[in-house]
């Protein structure tokens, strides 16, 4: 067509492009899969627990061939978690147990109409406010009007007997399939890290040249955007948690979800510290001045590499808390490697943070615009640095690990290989610094005591003139 140029593309970005699109497409249908799954699963689970309370029903004396209030209940007990599902249990039946029982004491001496249905209708509401049943508040005013409509003792003893029996086949199920809901909250941890990692990578091939402002803000909304992803992070964590409690699969096997909330915190400041590294680098790019510290060539290239190794850092930190805690010792030696990589990275990110520190170091007077951004930069980068050096290992009692763990490391106590010390730079540094700090402090309590005594030698002399 004449006058829309046709830009020649050539065959390898068409073979790129065509691999993209089927990389995204094999993407997708494994993401329809992992859902279709999960959803085949909770449609069998509560077929087969509803039909187990039917069945069951059917064994009690003067069971009627279609009554469905067991396996009606059976449904509305089973939640996603056990705790939920004991908790759904244990107010079904209060709720229905006193529902029952006021109609039946109604009925007694109060003939059926429909100013007495509104009374106790509203009595039953007020008793299960009292009661505390919060979703199941509404069974107590449905039993009640159930049971007072028919008038009769077999109706209240089988709606109470078969709410029972369903209630227990419901507890039946959460104990045989309640589901671990940690797998998700560990993907999502997988997914903040790298999107985490991928930032702090673009940041850091981005500070090879000057920045535009444009692109330095657009790294400061995506390190706020950080914070809904953070959000989401929490809500599948405490799904994780939930499902854990009272879960009878911790009797044998370690807690899955231990280590990850400390994981999660430690993350989430991580992501504080960025953005406000990146807002300080945004104001440095602003700062038309020969004075902005990302306008000198070498202090730019040093920030490029503490926060490319801190990205590194970042992407270890995740892999390592996604790991299992310990359930057996070949995790152990799985997770050592990851734990080593996130060391090197530290470490390296530590000592490219002190050629940083000696490119940024100016005098104020000087350099009076550029001076506290120098100064912020550099305390943010140490800032999430310090974050990333708290490891996500949650302390376990060996007399309340499992039975499990304990036999496999004692079989493979002698032929697995004796795990090596952690003898890295960086912490022998950090006790030399500790060493310096406590000595210092020593000294000025020292010295301040010396004044202190002074000043008393001072005031008695004065007072020995004062009185001669």
């Amino acid at each position: 067509m004449k006058g829309f140029p046709v830009r020649p593309v050539r065959s390898e970005s068409v073979g790129e492009a065509a691999k993209a699109v089927a990389r995204r497409q094999a993407e997708q249908l494994t993401l329809v899969r992992r859902r279709a799954q999960p959803t085949a699963v909770y449609i069998t689970r509560l077929t087969l627990t509803a039909v187990f309370a039917y069945l069951l029903a059917l064994q009690l004396p003067g069971a009627s061939t279609r009554s469905v209030l067991a396996p009606l209940t059976a449904l509305l007990v089973v939640q996603a978690t056990l705790f939920h599902t004991v908790r759904s249990a244990v107010q079904r039946v209060v709720g229905v147990t006193a529902g029952v029982l006021t109609a039946v004491a109604v009925a007694a001496y109060v003939p059926f109409s429909w100013w007495v249905l509104g009374l106790l209708i509203a009595g039953t509401l007020a008793l299960g406010l009292m009661l505390r049943l919060r979703e199941e508040v509404l069974e107590v005013p449905i039993s009640a009007m159930l049971i007072f409509s028919v008038d009769s003792h077999a109706a209240a003893s089988s709606r109470i007997t078969e709410t029972l029996v369903g209630a227990a086949a419901g507890l039946a199920a959460g104990l045989l399939f309640a589901p671990l809901r940690v797998q998700p909250a560990k993907d999502a941890i997988g997914d903040l890290t790298r999107q985490m990692a991928d930032l702090l990578g673009e940041m850091a091939d981005g500070l090879a040249t000057m920045p535009e402002p444009r692109r330095a803000a657009e790294w400061l909304d995506r390190t706020r955007a950080l914070r809904g992803e953070i959000e989401r992070l929490d809500d599948a964590l405490a799904q994780a948690e939930e499902s854990v409690r009272m879960n009878p699969r911790r009797l044998r096997f370690h807690n899955p979800a231990a280590g990850l909330r400390e994981g999660v915190d430690i993350l989430e400041r991580a992501a504080t510290d960025m953005r406000v590294l990146a807002r300080s680098v945004l104001d440095s790019v602003r700062l038309e001045s020969e004075d902005s510290p990302v306008r000198d060539p070498e202090a730019r290239a040093r920030l490029a590499a503490v926060i490319a190794e801190l990205g590194g850092a970042v992407r270890s930190f995740g892999q390592l808390i996604e790991a299992d805690p310990e359930p057996v010792p070949a995790a152990d030696a799985a997770a050592e490697p990851i734990a080593a990589q996130l060391d090197d990275h530290l470490e390296e990110a530590h000592r490219q943070q002190d050629r940083l520190a000696d490119a940024l170091r100016t005098d104020p007077a000087e350099r009076p615009d550029g001076w506290p951004l120098r100064g912020e930069i550099l305390s943010h980068v140490d800032r999430l640095r310090s974050e990333l050096e708290t490891k996500p290992r949650p302390p376990q009692d060996p007399a309340k690990r499992p039975l499990r763990t304990l036999r496999a490391r004692q079989r493979t106590a002698q032929t697995a290989p004796r795990r090596r010390e952690n003898r890295s730079p960086l912490r022998a540094r950090a006790g030399q610094t500790a060493l310096r700090v406590r000595a210092g402090q020593t000294a000025l309590r020292v010295r301040a005591g010396q004044n202190a005594l002074r000043v008393h030698a001072r005031r008695t002399a004065s007072r020995v003139r004062r009185s001669g």
